[in-house]
């Protein structure tokens, strides 16, 4: 294949000359027409006085008449210049309503396509670039519906025609679309100001043209294809629902299914507000992250920080301190922080708040129905008018030949090991394979960790990947970055992954193998092909920004649906579906993800909201890094823990914050002043003012406010005021 030719170097600068020629025309015209007193040309009271000579040169030369006519009202219209409405009385005047009507409705809408492609050019990269987080939600309804809004704010002679031109070269809305609607939708107002110009000697002024009816009449007008739009919304969802018979009356408000974050959050929320809601949960209570995520994992971390901070302990000057790691007995508390927090989750509690659990398998078998198998293999079909499906996710176990054969843990299995594994391989460098690899070579193993990518946590900065990686190989990880797992074998009675890094391969014995590669969706099973409940690329069930599945009155949350596999998150999406699902007849709430944290257990920790350095740059986000070093913290050095830093992205010469990520003890508590500051609009100047106790690790992001604050001290202003106290000291 050939290579594809590289654009020319002067071409970029060509385009660039002639926009920025358009732009020196556009003020010199705007300039003109200011202090030659152009506009006074187009008013209404003069174009009543030279009616009579407009229409002698009409009769003398129409051909020419016509093109300069046109030519004037795309220039003024393009321009944003004050004057259409008294050009389009003029066509009226001049043409008459037929020709007048074809001449001014070209005209304005090739105008208003002119006007938006300048703004288009012009403004839209540097707007969104700036604004693109708080204009995401607008982007996403014009790309979806941009010809009804459009059709809309065009019928209503009330907006300004100009400003909708210049405000929808903003959006990503294309230029012919704009084109066709825009053409469309003046084509009555246009009609009305043309005739009205037929009659212009009985018109007194303007105002005689539109009256309070008739404006109301475009405003009922202009809702008609909002109104077609729901009326064909309701056409879709009454053959969508056609071929389920709806029951006449409904056992339930809601049924939830899965008794995860999201599934629990949902079912309080329907008996807080005394709906009557049943919760279906096939294996335990709790879900994922009490049985064999967040909870268990970080029982786990809690003995092997122990265990490490042992070995370090001469280094705070506690002298022979010695410990031997009881892997048995660890596991053994990790089930007993289980149990300890296995009640706020249980059937008990949740019965007790006014929810209907119910234990077994559930299977959607109609929008409104949901059959329930049993442990005992009996039945029992529910009827609700909604329902939430919060069914969460399980590890992902790639296939790999020999995999299955010789077998592997997962970090839903792991939990049930009573040795520590001599020999143990990590599948793996995300969050999840990075936290597991360091706890269990703090409690003993040798731990080989095996990652396809460059580098470990590569959702993160290098300069975060660096410093987890530098701490997994201080504790004793072999770590394999690069490398693919291409086969596992057992030759001889050992067992053996067989990875590849570059040409050559890698050949790792094992005693256990641990796949922490991901977790899948759980999208089978229950319903969903029969009912034709589509999934997105990425094996998610595919909902809207509201979370509603191809059904309407069906919802999905947590790690089924994402975009987030995190606790946190589901649990934030679970109000909404359950809001929704109850109330959404009078008000609906789109799921807010503007500010979403998330944090690794590791040691240091990793905890970030919002824009990490990367991301800014492949989204092209101008932004200001400001880094605050925890090397230089009193407590963090009295702690003995003075390593990692506080990194915040900040709008370039303002303080609001797009991103933070800190690496550091305790960094996902440290997060959480930020992720208020990000949801609440607080910028770092009200961090700086906020008291901090001393001494505390929070007083980190104190200091990095402050670096921030130093960095744009009004420096001429200070020089100032050092003469100033010069002179005060004589």
């Amino acid at each position: 294949m050939a290579p594809a030719a590289s654009p020319r170097p002067g071409r970029g600068r060509a385009r660039a000359f002639g926009w920025a020629g358009l732009v020196v025309a556009a003020l010199l015209a705007a300039w003109a027409w200011r202090h030659f007193g152009l506009g006074d040309l187009l008013t209404f009271e003069q174009l009543k006085a030279s009616r009579d000579a407009l229409q002698g040169a009409y009769a003398a030369r129409p051909l020419a008449t016509l093109a300069l006519f046109f030519g004037l009202y795309v220039a003024v219209a393009a321009l944003s210049l004050p004057g259409a409405v008294v050009l389009t009385l003029a066509g009226g005047a001049l043409f008459g309503l037929g020709v007048g009507l074809l001449v001014v409705s070209f005209a304005s809408s090739l105008g208003a396509l002119l006007a938006f492609l300048v703004a288009r050019h012009l403004l839209r990269d540097a707007v969104q670039a700036r604004f693109g987080r708080q204009l995401a939600p607008i982007n996403e309804g014009v790309a979806r519906d941009g010809t009804f809004y459009l059709l809309t704010l065009r019928l209503v002679p009330v907006f300004p025609f100009f400003l909708i031109n210049l405000l929808m070269g903003l959006t990503p809305i294309g230029a012919l679309r704009f084109y066709v609607v825009s053409q469309v939708g003046m084509l009555l107002g246009t009609a009305v100001y043309v005739n009205a110009g037929t009659q212009l000697a009985a018109i007194a002024s303007v105002r005689d043209i539109v009256s309070p009816g008739l404006l109301g009449s475009f405003v009922l007008l202009g809702l008609f294809p909002l109104l077609a739009k729901a009326g064909v919304g309701w056409l879709q969802r009454r053959k969508l629902y056609a071929r389920w018979p709806k029951p006449k009356r409904f056992d339930r408000n809601l049924v939830v299914i899965g008794a995860g974050a999201g599934g629990l959050v949902s079912a309080y929320i329907a008996a807080a507000v005394k709906a009557k809601v049943t919760l279906i949960e096939g294996h335990r209570m709790g879900g994922d992250c009490l049985n064999f995520g967040c909870v268990p994992s970080k029982a786990l971390i809690r003995s092997a920080k122990l265990a490490k901070q042992l070995k370090k302990a001469a280094t705070l000057g506690v002298a022979e301190a010695h410990g031997r790691v009881d892997f048995a007995a660890v596991m053994q508390r990790v089930q007993r922080v289980i149990a300890d927090i296995e009640p706020h989750d249980s059937v008990e509690r949740y019965t007790g708040l006014g929810v209907e659990v119910l234990q077994g398998h559930a299977r959607i078998t109609s929008p409104w129905t949901v059959l329930v198998t049993k442990p005992d293999g009996t039945t029992q079909t529910l009827t609700t008018r909604s329902i939430v499906i919060a069914a969460g996710a399980s590890p992902f176990v790639p296939p790999i030949p020999g995999l299955q054969a010789v077998g592997c843990l997962t970090s839903d299995t792991v939990w049930g090991l009573t040795a520590c594994p001599r020999r143990l391989v990590v599948l793996g460098g995300g969050p999840i394979g990075c936290e597991l690899a360091q706890s269990f070579a703090r409690l003993g193993s040798e731990v080989t960790q095996v990652e396809m990518a460059p580098r470990v946590m590569l959702r993160e900065d290098p300069e975060v990947s660096e410093l987890v990686a530098a701490a997994l190989r201080e504790d004793g990880v072999r770590l394999l970055t690069g490398h693919q797992a291409v086969r596992v074998e057992q030759v001889a009675g050992e067992k053996r992954l067989v990875a590849k890094h570059g040409d050559a391969e890698v050949v790792i014995p094992f005693d256990e193998l641990l796949c922490a590669v991901g977790r899948s969706p759980r999208v089978t099973g229950y319903g969903l092909e029969e009912l034709g409940i589509p999934l997105t690329p990425k094996k998610t069930i595919a909902t809207d920004g509201y979370l509603q599945t191809l059904y309407p009155n069906i919802y999905a949350v947590g790690d089924v649906a994402g975009p987030y596999q995190f606790t946190h998150t589901a649990a934030h999406q679970a109000w909404y579906a359950a809001v929704n699902a109850l109330f959404g007849r009078f008000r609906r709430f789109k799921a807010d993800y503007s500010v979403i944290p998330w944090a690794t257990f590791t040691d240091p920790e990793v905890a970030r909201v919002g824009l990490s350095e990367t991301e800014a740059r492949e989204q092209g986000v101008p932004f200001e890094v400001t880094r605050y070093g925890l090397d230089d913290l009193d407590r963090a050095i009295a702690d003995g823990t003075a390593h990692g830093f506080v990194k915040v992205l900040t709008v370039p010469g303002r303080d609001r914050i797009l991103g933070v990520t800190i690496v550091g003890e305790h960094a996902g508590d440290l997060l959480a002043e930020y992720v208020l500051a990000m949801k609440h609009g607080l910028g770092l100047n009200k961090i700086l003012g906020t008291i901090h106790t001393y001494p505390t690790l929070a007083e980190a992001n104190k200091y990095a406010a402050g670096e921030w604050k130093r960095a744009h001290a009004p420096q001429k202003l200070l020089q100032w005021v050092a003469k100033y106290h010069a002179w005060e000291r004589g």
